[in-house]
């Protein structure tokens, strides 16, 4: 009689996923590893370890772009530009302009440098499970799918290694460009780029980083719910759009609010 290759069970073939295979794995084929994480039990290290490497890829990049003479420069630049438009504004006397100049001098880049170390930390740590109670209101609200809160935050935590490129990536554009607020979108063709400009705003958020990672957590939520690839996209760029314009919006308008 001749010998039938042995059935393989398909549970036993995804058993063999490690942690590591799982970080990798997201950023190539993240269908997978999201029908993986579907039928395990949660891991706490789904969501941790991307977060952890995150925030250490970032604070490296942090303090490779801020050892450099360039960007120092751009820094005091920007912040005496503010001074200087604070003192317009206010209508100082010459010695409360030069204090207000010394102040800016000695802590205007501290304030940049401290906000720049804890920004990832809050992208490591929060944005999982902010977007995580997202996913998981659709998936299992709008979606009928079934899957516990814990599973959007693992969700959400994998598909933040696409961060990790992002990170990697922004610090090279710097680094090689000179300029602090270059980044993979439309506003690296800004020879000037003006933070408080709108029109900038907008170039800055068409990110191709930041619509990967939306693809992923798209991605991630068809296969714990069960639904198209299609209709969990319309759902996630669609949440992602709104937040951004609100988010934008608040901002120009504290913007307009304090200029007057």
């Amino acid at each position: 009689m001749e010998n039938l290759p042995p059935v393989l069970d398909p549970q036993s073939e995804r058993a063999g996923m490690s942690l590591g295979a799982r970080l990798f794995n997201v950023l190539a084929t993240p269908g997978d590893v999201f029908e993986y994480i579907r039928g395990t039990p949660v891991s706490t290290a789904n969501w941790l370890t991307p977060a952890l490497i995150l925030i250490v890829m970032s604070w490296v990049g942090v303090w490779l772009v801020f050892s450099q003479d360039s960007i120092q420069q751009q820094l005091r630049e920007i912040t005496d530009q503010a001074v200087e438009k604070q003192i317009a504004k206010a209508h100082m006397s010459d010695q409360q302009a030069e204090q207000a100049r010394a102040a800016a001098a000695k802590f205007g880049s501290i304030g940049s440098k401290i906000g720049a170390f804890v920004a990832p930390v809050f992208a490591g740590l929060a944005i999982p499970f902010w977007w995580g109670l997202i996913l998981w209101l659709v998936g299992t609200l709008v979606l009928k799918g079934k899957f516990s809160y814990m599973k959007g935050v693992e969700l959400a935590g994998l598909a933040g290694m696409v961060s990790v490129l992002d990170a990697i990536v922004r610090t090279l554009l710097i680094l090689i460009m000179g300029n602090l607020f270059a980044s993979p979108s439309l506003a690296l063709f800004v020879k000037q780029f003006d933070p408080q400009n709108p029109v900038h705003g907008l170039l800055a958020a068409v990110n191709i980083m930041s619509f990967w990672v939306l693809l992923v957590r798209a991605i991630g939520l068809a296969k714990l719910s069960g639904v198209g690839l299609a209709k969990a996209a319309a759902w996630v760029f669609g949440i992602w759009a709104v937040l951004t314009g609100l988010l934008m919006g608040f901002g120009f308008a504290m913007q307009a609010m304090f200029a007057r």
